[in-house]
C-alpha cells in the first residue's frame, strides 16, 4: 500500500492547519513532522508544544521524524504531545535497541531512519523490532534539495531484506521527492512517500497532492 506523508517543513505555519487538512484531502494519509535541533542537522524547527497544537487541527498519524542528537530524553515529551509515530537516526542512537524500545513504551510506532551515507547492512539487528525504516534520500537538514539517485538501490535493498527474512516493517523514503522521482522510488520498494515542497511550496496542497499520488499510484501498475 503507498501511502503519502506531506511533510509540513515546506508549509507555511501561518495557515498550517488549512494546509494540513488541504494535503489530506489530496489524499495525505500521514503528516510527516520534521524535527531538528540545530546539532545533529544544521538547522532548528519545531518541538513538542507545535506537535501539540497540530494533533489539534488534524486526526492524521503525526510521523516525528526526530534529527536530534540524545532522543530519548524528549521521546516522552513528543509521545505525550500527540505523536503517533517517531523515528530516530541510526547515526544518532549510541544505544539503538534501547531507544526503539523506548518509543514503543510510549505507544509509538518506532521507526530508524539513514543518512544517505550510512549503507543498509548496519540495521540488520534492529529490522526485526521496528515498525518502519525511513531512507533518507538528500542529506538531512533543508528542504527543496534534490534527490540523491543512490538511494534507490538502498530501497530495493530494505524490500529484498524484509522478504527474505520474513519481516514486516515499511519502507519510508524522504527528500527530493517530486513528479520526477516518485515513480523511480516507488518501484525500488518505497511505500510512504514524504514529500514537502511538491505539495506545500507552490499551488493549492490538496491538487498537488492528489496529482503526486497518482504518479506513484501508476508506478505501482507499472512494477515487473
Amino acid at each position: 500500500m503507498i501511502e503519502l506523508a506531506p511533510s509540513i517543513l515546506s508549509a507555511d505555519f501561518a495557515r498550517l492547519g488549512e494546509q494540513v487538512n488541504r494535503a489530506a484531502e489530496g489524499g495525505g494519509t500521514v503528516i510527516h513532522v520534521d524535527v531538528m535541533d540545530g546539532h545533529f542537522v544544521p538547522n532548528i524547527t519545531l518541538g513538542p508544544q507545535l506537535v501539540k497544537s497540530l494533533r489539534k487541527a488534524t486526526r492524521l498519524p503525526l510521523d516525528c521524524h526526530l534529527m536530534i542528537e540524545n532522543p530519548d530524553t524528549y521521546i516522552p515529551a513528543f509521545a505525550d504531545a500527540g505523536a503517533d509515530w517517531m523515528s530516530v537516526h541510526l547515526e544518532a542512537c549510541r544505544h539503538l535497541d534501547r531507544t526503539l524500545n523506548l518509543i514503543r513504551s510510549h505507544g509509538c510506532q518506532a521507526g530508524v531512519v539513514i543518512n544517505p551515507a550510512t549503507p543498509v547492512e548496519l540495521l540488520s539487528e534492529v529490522l526485526d523490532i521496528v515498525d518502519y525504516v525511513l531512507v533518507m534520500s538528500v542529506n538531512p537538514g533543508f528542504g527543496a534539495q534534490p534527490f540523491i539517485p543512490n538511494s534507490l538501490h538502498k530501497l530495493s535493498r530494505l524490500k529484498d531484506l524484509r522478504e527474505r527474512r520474513n519481516l514486516h516493517y515499511r519502507i519510508e523514503v524522504d527528500g527530493g521527492i517530486a513528479s520526477d522521482t516518485v515513480a523511480k522510488v516507488v518501484r525500488a520498494g518505497a511505500e510512504i512517500l514524504v514529500a514537502g515542497n511538491a505539495v506545500f511550496s507552490h499551488g493549492d496542497p490538496k491538487t498537488n497532492a492528489e496529482n503526486l499520488l497518482k504518479a506513484a499510484l501508476d508506478a505501482t501498475l507499472l512494477k515487473v
